[in-house]
């Protein structure tokens, strides 16, 4: 399998991981929508079921989607990433970019399936946490502490998922998501992804996203519109960006190293 075709097959499997992930999180916060407070299960068993299709999508090059999962298999001592993969610089850097890439243009594609729900939403909070994660407690050195436990729960068991026979596929690892959701996500939004986070942070900085305001005329006719108050400002919180990339490799690498120990 040539290095291209890894590249395009992360790509499009993370682009549909996070199409349905962040999807999800649009149906559950943004106004007017039909799935407006679905609440958490919702959105953990959404971004369970985006995490299946995106394997599906991506089983050429392994399906990482993820990183964390290819870092964590780099500690691992495994020879390659996916048959006919070998493991070098080059490789790793690949899968990143379309990991990445990915994310970000499905954080765009979720933007466009929502565009009007985006200008119907006031709170800028909510068109962000469609895009990325925030801790419920803001405490960064905690908030680090509680993505490296969910990401090494991920690719721990991702790994051992690989020396176990079973015949859930796919079905599996997006079980497992919904489980890390329900049990761990609750601080910070479980990001277990530095891809899933920072590809879309990046979208909504460079999206449309901000709330459009109103125009209400005024009874004086023509030349007396007014607007309904200022347009609230749009921030991506970059101050918060580095804490879902740094505890997700340090909780997949950690992993991988365990995984040589123990499997």
């Amino acid at each position: 399998m040539s290095l291209g075709e890894v590249f395009v097959s992360e790509m499009l499997g993370t682009g549909t991981l996070i199409l349905l992930g962040a999807g999800v999180v649009a149906n559950v916060l943004l106004a007017k929508s039909k799935g407006k407070d679905g609440g958490w299960l919702l959105i953990n068993f959404g971004w369970g079921l985006a995490v299946f299709a995106g394997v599906f999508v991506a089983y050429k090059s392994g399906a990482h989607l993820n990183p964390a999962v290819t870092l964590g298999i780099l500690a691992s001592g495994a020879d390659t990433y996916a048959p006919d993969v070998s493991i070098s610089v080059g490789s790793t850097l690949v899968y990143f970019a379309g990991e990445f890439l990915g994310a970000f243009l499905g954080a765009c594609a979720a933007f466009l399936t929502y565009r009007k729900h985006f200008e119907a939403e006031e709170d800028e909070g909510k068109k962000l946490a469609v895009f990325s994660t925030g801790p419920e407690i803001r405490s960064p050195g905690w908030n680090v502490v509680t993505e490296i436990f969910g990401t090494f729960v991920l690719v721990f068991v991702v790994l051992a998922f690989g020396n176990t026979p079973h015949q859930l596929g796919p079905l599996a690892v997006a079980l497992l998501v919904v489980g890390i959701g329900a049990s761990l996500g609750g601080p910070t939004g479980y990001a277990i992804n530095p891809a899933r986070d920072l590809g879309p942070r990046i979208a909504h900085a460079l999206l449309p996203v901000q709330h459009k305001a109103t125009v209400a005329v005024g009874v004086g006719g023509p030349g007396t519109a007014r607007t309904a108050g200022p347009r609230p400002r749009k921030d991506s919180d970059w101050g918060y960006a580095w804490v879902p990339v740094v505890g997700p490799v340090i909780g997949g690498v950690i992993a991988g190293l365990l995984s040589q120990v123990v499997f």
